[in-house]
Parts: C-alpha cells; structure tokens; sequence
C-alpha cells in the first residue's frame, strides 16, 4: 500500500488558507475584484517572503464575501482533503474574515460551513471540526471579538480557539485573557509558536496560554528545557514540514527537525497548513517523508494514532475516526 492510500489526520489547515487557486479566481470575477498581482504565470500564488505571504493570503481571501461563498470555499477545501485520503481534519477559521468578528455576521457564516461540512462528510465520509482563529497581528482587542464569537458558538463543529498570523506582534501573554474567555467555555486551544519566533514562544504558548496544542513549534528543538516541557505538558505538536521549509525556517526537509522531535519523546503530526500557498497536499508530504526519513507504515500509523489522541473532537467522533484508520 503507497502512503497515498492511506487514511489520515490533519489538524493544522487554515480554511481560507486552503482555498484552491481557482476559486479564488472565479470569486474574484463574480465580486469585480483584481487580483491578477497575486498570481504566476502558472496561476498559482506569487510572494516572496512570510511577511508578504500574510498580504497575499489576505487579499486572495477579501474576495469571500458571502455565506455562500464560504460554503463554496468549504466545500472545495473538502473535497482537496478527500483525494488525500484525509478522513478527519480541523481547520483554522477566523470570524475577521466572516464578518468583522460580528457575532450575527459569523453565525450566519459559520451556518453555511456547517452546512458544507455535513455534506462533504455525506458525500466523501470526511469529518471536520473547527477551531476559532484570531488574528495576532491584528491585536489583543480583536481576539477578544474572535474568542466571543468562539464561546457564542462552541458546540458539536467549533471544538477549538486558536491564534494564527504574525508571531512577532506582541506576546503570547498579551491574548490571555481570549484564551481564557476560550478555556472557560469548554474549547480546547492551541496557538502558533515557534515557527518564526525561537524555542521560548513555545514555552510561552504552554505557560501563559495553556495551551494542549502548539501550531508548528519546530523550534523548540533549539532549547532542551523546552523539549523538557513539552514532554512533561504532553503537548502535541501541529508540524507543517513542507510548509516550513517553502517558507526558509529549514533549508530543506533533510534539516528539518521532525525526525529528531520524534527521537526525542516529543508528540509531532503532520499538517499542511495552507497547501495551496506553499505546493503541497498531505499525500505530497507523507511522499517527502517516506523518502527522506525513510517512514514506514508503522511510523505513519503512530503518527496518525498520535494526531487523533491530540484532535479536539468528542470520543464519539474519535472512535469512529479510529476504525477508519484501523487502529
């Protein structure tokens, strides 16, 4: 059996971040919105560095304007996630996109993610969950407004809050008080860290956000006592390896410290993050990693086992999740 043939996990994947280059394009024409600065000559997205990757992404996804073009986004990201085998995934979504963090605004665009969510799992059997992003860069007070949208609506679909965007705005400790509007309300959380930011944005995500999940993290492995930390916090790790390394953080995935965060007792899984932007799938990814480190179904199916333990759904969800992985 390829890797490609297997089931799968994912728990880092931005909704907006995953939208196939084509609907973009064609939301872009139906809105009279250009955004022919933004593409290749292939079509694919153009920008040369994080800081401008932040602009493309946010310009590719001014043109969701409506409920109904979330639906159409939802859909096609699911379907991307069924060729890949995926059969359970959490993605990142922000109520910044959908509404301005307006509570009635979201509800209505959570509603039509919802709905393209039951029917994607109808339709391919795919199960997804979604985990309330704030914005870092945009500041503490507009978190505040994603994390109450979260609360307003946590349920059986929003399992999780989390923080996305640019890592060295602020501090970890400046969204506390999101996080803890989050926490009380029964959602699981995780921020992104140490992917631009070293080791201590890690230990600064754990400590004063609580955190169960670390998005990337990957450069905790340039502090032990962080390492130690996150093996005695049993956080789980949401690595992005193809991401990481289209981006600079690593060379090439030949450095890339997966492999040895693993060696090391550290829970790691294996996610995309916005595939689109940065040329890859998780069929792509489990290629890369079979090839480089030489991972065997037995390595894909721990990491698989590791990536459900760690998912933000209810145990109902995560045992029908288990007999389709076959653990």
């Amino acid at each position: 059996m390829s890797t490609d043939q297997l089931a799968k996990v994912e728990l880092h994947l931005h909704l907006e971040g995953a939208a196939p280059p084509d609907l973009i394009r064609s939301l872009a024409k139906k809105n009279h919105i250009n955004l022919s600065k933004i593409f290749s000559a292939d079509g694919s997205y153009k920008f040369q560095n994080f800081n401008n990757f932040l602009r493309v992404y946010e310009e590719a996804t001014s043109v969701l304007k409506t409920p109904e073009d979330f639906y159409a986004l939802t859909m096609g990201v699911l379907n991307e996630c069924f060729k890949n085998n995926i059969v359970y995934v959490e993605t990142f979504v922000s109520p910044q996109f959908c509404g301005g963090n307006d509570l009635v605004a979201w509800k209505d665009y959570l509603q039509a993610i919802q709905a393209a969510s039951a029917d994607a799992d109808r339709k391919y059997g795919i199960v997804s969950r979604g985990i309330v992003t704030a914005i870092r860069h945009l500041g503490p007070a507009k978190a505040i407004e994603a994390a109450n949208c979260a609360v307003a609506t946590a349920g059986d679909w929003v399992v999780g809050f989390g923080m996305a965007g640019d890592e060295k705005f602020g501090q970890q400790k400046d969204y506390l008080y999101s996080f803890d509007l989050a926490r009380e309300s029964g959602l699981k959380l995780t921020s992104h860290a140490g992917e631009w930011s070293g080791a201590s944005s890690v230990a600064d995500a754990v400590n004063d956000l609580k955190v169960q999940r670390v998005g990337h993290g990957v450069r905790a492995i340039e502090d032990h006592d962080v390492l130690k930390l996150l093996k005695d916090k049993d956080i789980v790790l949401e690595v992005c390896p193809g991401s990481n390394v289209f981006l600079g953080v690593f060379p090439n995935l030949e450095s890339h410290p997966i492999q040895k965060l693993s060696e090391m007792g550290v829970k790691t899984t294996v996610s995309t993050d916005d595939p689109p932007f940065f040329r890859t799938s998780m069929n792509k990814e489990y290629r890369d990693l079979e090839k480089t480190f030489k991972w065997t179904k037995k390595d894909f199916r721990e990491l698989n086992k590791i990536a459900l333990e760690a998912a933000f759904c209810d145990s109902d969800t995560k045992a029908n999740i288990a007999m389709k992985l076959g653990l």
